[in-house]
């Protein structure tokens, strides 16, 4: 097996073919409307009727998801080569008419980037209770599903449960915007539309594209991370809305940090501080539930302003989190109307923290039976039901049924209302997904895993905690085929981002990260988190570890940072933002120094202080 993984410029894709009755759109008719929604003609119909009891707030939720489906905060690069066609096709059309001169601009864009156009079609799920549209979005950060109780319509008609796909334009988007209050509005979701005043059957739509691999992938595991072990918190409406009135109103700062951080103390209200510049928003909701205190940084938050069309009709907000730098999931409860947003946190330059949340889920492809005793059982007319029903009915327990639960959502054929708690059947494509292409992110990734199960193949030589930036990491690769020894070295920050990598393969010294990280680095942080995942079993095996801890006053923050390195305690401590004084103290033992640091840890917890690095 050979480390040297060859880069190619395409990414795997899965094709989809796409086939609708005609194209979604809203029919005006004097003072009634009807919302059509067409389903894919290739898989089982799925059929739903209704009235929509309040257009205005089904207007603006639809098009908060659109928002979403449509959004790309990816970093593009300067392409000289774009700014070169742009000059040539200026002075081509510079006789040309406004019109003429944009049409042909657009023409050029979808002849030489075809994917700026391409928005994946929503997952519908009509189920006896609820209407359900899931969406990811184009740079593979976003998860959101919109949900429509039955008690947002009046006088539904024809309900057939099941899940399609549905066709999901821009000028679907265009026509959504014709919705008014004042008009009586139907939605009707199914293959075949409602024929009005024409005589002509619609023709069909098809749709021929190719579906990112990494872009699925990630749809499954942020749906499958609800079902993991989160922390609850609960905002009012006027708490978002200032944090994102600041970041509206404040630009981000090229090199600083630009997280959302939440403070959380058992039964006092969160609070919310904006990085960098530190500003705290003392939320007005209800108290933390939470057992401890803890501080818990979330990225992407910038997305939540995409959220600005509905959050006027928004009652409450439940935030669910996984831990610093992991995915974060934001309900938005309107009415009727439930809006599920999730974050992944993660981008291109942040894979540190993906590998991490990765060791999270399981990576078996099939479950041993398990997971189809549930499928058979939810889709035999039952369709949804909770935790707990599911293990009566079919007898499975504990881990073995977490696991299959846990399975079914990675596997797209189950999905985790978070809003209600309750698991739904939902296969997200006709055909069986080929799993062992969407079980790791590249080829890279699946060589590391193997070099993971071979024996003292991956070493951490050291782990060395750096004050104010982070944990650095330096290891050892072994490749037996190429008889050579691979020194991969990573600075990781407490927030799982990572500051700064190297390698001695022939990789890095050639393209560094432009093109990912090594195989060698993969590995190294792997080893890093499957360590850290078995000494957080027991105190006992503690050897190295670094814990963060904050408070904060009338002044400002106080940080203290406490590192115990086998025989060694180190304790830092200062104002946020500042030069922190060390205290170094050596022991006869490293049982002593284990001692002597867990006490410290319980000393500061109980002056109140907030663990900074909670997971």
């Amino acid at each position: 097996m050979s480390t040297e993984v060859e880069t190619t410029d395409e990414a795997p894709t899965t094709p989809a073919h796409l086939r609708y009755g005609g194209s979604s759109h809203v029919a005006t008719t004097g003072t009634a409307a009807q919302l059509e929604l067409f389903g894919n003609l290739d898989r089982p119909a799925v059929e739903f009727r209704g009235t929509i009891r309040e257009p205005l707030r089904f207007r603006e939720a639809l098009s908060a998801l659109y928002a979403i489906v449509g959004s790309d905060y990816r970093y593009q690069p300067k392409d000289r080569t774009a700014y070169l066609a742009y000059l040539r096709l200026k002075k081509e059309t510079a006789s040309q008419s406004i019109w003429q001169a944009q049409q042909a601009y657009f023409g050029w864009l979808l002849r030489n980037d075809p994917l700026l156009f391409c928005i994946l079609d929503p997952v519908v799920t009509v189920h006896p209770d609820r209407v359900l549209l899931e969406v990811f979005s184009r740079d593979e950060s976003g998860y959101a599903c919109l949900a429509f109780a039955r008690e947002a319509f009046d006088e539904i008609g024809a309900v057939r449960a099941g899940t399609t796909n549905i066709d999901f334009s821009e000028a679907l988007f265009a026509s959504v915007q014709q919705m008014r209050d004042y008009r009586k509005t139907e939605l009707h979701i199914g293959t075949a539309g409602v024929q009005l005043k024409t005589e002509t059957e619609p023709g069909v739509l098809e749709k021929q594209i190719r579906v990112p691999d990494s872009w699925l992938r990630g749809f499954l595991q942020v749906q499958s991370a609800a079902t993991l072990p989160l922390e609850h918190v609960q905002l009012a409406p006027m708490d978002l809305y200032n944090a994102l009135r600041h970041l509206r109103m404040n630009g981000d700062r090229k090199g600083k940090r630009r997280g959302l951080r939440l403070e959380l103390i058992p039964a006092q209200q969160p609070r919310l501080v904006l990085e960098p510049s530190e500003t705290v928003i003392e939320a007005t909701g209800p108290v933390f539930k939470g057992t401890a205190a803890k501080v818990v940084r979330v990225w992407g938050r910038r997305r939540l302003l995409l959220m600005k069309r509905l959050l006027p009709y928004v009652q409450s907000v439940d935030v669910y989190l996984l831990g610093s730098g992991l995915p974060s999931f934001w309900i938005f409860r309107a009415g009727d109307i439930t809006l599920t947003v999730g974050l992944t946190g993660f981008t291109a330059a942040n894979w540190s923290s993906a590998l991490g949340f990765d060791l999270l889920l399981p990576r078996q492809i099939t479950s041993g039976g398990a997971l189809e005793k549930i499928t058979e059982y939810l889709a035999d007319g039952v369709w949804v039901a909770t935790k707990e029903q599911i293990g009566k009915e079919t007898g499975l327990k504990g881990s073995q049924l977490l696991e299959a639960l846990q399975l079914g959502c990675q596997q797209g054929q189950l999905m985790f209302d978070l809003a209600t708690q309750q698991y739904r059947y939902r296969p997200l494509v006709e055909t069986k997904l080929d799993l062992t292409r969407l079980q790791y992110r590249n080829v890279r990734e699946k060589v590391a895993h193997d070099l993971l199960t071979r024996r003292d193949a991956v070493k951490i030589v050291s782990a060395n905690r750096i004050a104010a930036q982070g944990l650095e990491l330096t290891g050892q690769v072994t490749v037996t085929e190429e008889k050579r020894d691979y020194r991969p070295q990573m600075l990781i920050a407490d927030e799982g981002n990572l500051r700064r990598a190297s390698c001695t393969c022939a990789q890095f010294r050639k393209q560094g990260l432009k093109a990912g990280p090594c195989v060698h680095l993969i590995a190294l942080r792997l080893a890093w988190a499957v360590r850290e995942a078995a000494t957080a079993k027991t105190d006992d095996g503690v050897t190295f570890e670094t814990r963060a801890f904050t408070q904060r006053d009338a002044a400002g923050e106080n940080v203290v940072q406490i590192s115990l390195e086998r025989k060694k305690l180190k304790v830092r401590w200062g104002r946020a933002g500042q030069t922190m004084r060390l205290q170094s103290v050596r022991f006869n033992s490293e049982g002593e120094a284990r001692a002597s640091y867990f006490q410290r840890l319980a000393d500061l917890d109980a002056k109140g202080y907030l663990d900074a690095i909670a997971e």
